[in-house]
């Protein structure tokens, strides 16, 4: 038979108690944290407040830049521009600054010229905007592009893009099953990505800008270059010009009147002496003869111009007029006569 010891009996039901015990607390405090626990978001209500409506051509100006007069837009949109503030942020950048303007100077042609540099830099900030998946900020510039050009070539592709990375990124998404703090996370990441980016393609924007806008004021100088030389190399010809007819308006002046073959009056021009071979064979013809009258009056030069037949009559016609003599004339005469040989006069 076995015998039992009282007190380990004793020890054995304070045990059990304790145990007991113990167990009762844990179930206790598993029932206080469920009820403590918050409704999945599953349970929770719906949201009251609706969406933010998405931004449109017509609302892609914020009221805030459109209230603003013609003068201050133009002093934002210049500053703007100045900071590298192109496309971002919202409300303080150029392109909202010279829409608002061209909606209330519509003929400004440096407005025009303005959008007409902006809208590449903004056609590739929306395709920056989709690649990173901002597309709350990539619909915003796209409104702006279609505000700016309905008819931009690239608006029916970015809008496409846009919606189709939506689709994208919403299916993604829905499997990845994203929690709250992840998406919050993710919000603020892109978010910080968007400033960054933004801020360093505005930059660099700005530097092309810059750049394009040195090379059209080289262009320019260069071009003004050019047209002062062409107008004073113009200015030194008409001057040259103008004093070569008044040193020939001066010689004209100082030079007596010269004389012509109509101021000569002859004293004594005998006739050529006929060859006899030509006269024994009945051989006529002419010799025309260019000669030179000096102031005495006397032939100081004579030669054939031509003559028919060639050569025959040539020297008896230059001996002949060697022999003219005229009146005294003012200044030598050039002139031409034609002799004539003829067997019969």
């Amino acid at each position: 038979m076995t015998v039992v010891n009282p007190q380990a009996r004793r020890s054995s039901r304070l045990s059990a108690v304790k145990q007991l015990s113990v167990v009762l607390a844990i179930a206790c405090a598993l029932v206080a944290c469920q009820k403590e626990e918050p409704a999945p978001e599953s349970a929770a209500a719906p949201a009251t407040t609706a969406a933010a409506p998405a931004v449109t051509a017509d609302t892609a100006v914020s009221a805030k830049v459109t209230a603003m007069t013609a003068d201050q837009l133009r002093e934002a949109a210049r500053k703007a521009y100045a900071e590298n503030r192109l496309y971002a942020p919202a409300e303080d950048n150029a392109v909202e600054y010279y829409l608002a303007l061209r909606d209330k100077a519509p003929g400004d042609a440096a407005v025009s010229s303005a959008l007409t540099d902006l809208l590449p830099m903004t056609v590739i900030a929306i395709e920056q905007s989709v690649n990173r998946e901002d597309f709350t900020e990539a619909q915003r510039l796209s409104a702006l592009l279609e505000k700016a050009d309905a008819q931009h070539p690239a608006l029916a592709r970015l809008k496409t893009s846009i919606a189709a990375q939506q689709e994208a990124v919403g299916k993604r998404a829905a499997q990845q099953q994203l929690t709250a703090e992840e998406e919050t996370k993710r919000k603020a990441e892109l978010e910080l990505k968007r400033v960054e980016d933004q801020k360093k393609q505005q930059e660099e924007a700005a530097k092309l800008l810059a750049q394009q806008n040195k090379a059209a004021a080289d262009k320019a100088a260069a071009d003004k270059i050019a047209a002062d030389k062409a107008a004073a190399d113009k200015a030194a010809a008409d001057e040259r010009a103008a004093e070569q007819r008044a040193a020939l308006a001066r010689q004209t002046a100082a030079a007596p009147a010269s004389a012509n073959a109509s101021d000569l009056r002859p004293l004594s021009m005998p006739p050529p002496r006929y060859p006899p071979e030509a006269l024994r064979a009945g051989t006529s013809g002419e010799v025309q003869v260019e000669f030179t009258v000096g102031t005495d009056g006397s032939v100081t030069a004579a030669r054939v111009v031509r003559s028919n037949p060639a050569r025959i009559f040539d020297r008896e016609a230059v001996n002949a007029v060697r022999k003219w003599r005229f009146q005294p004339v003012d200044s030598p005469v050039t002139t031409r006569r034609t002799i004539g040989f003829n067997p019969q006069s």
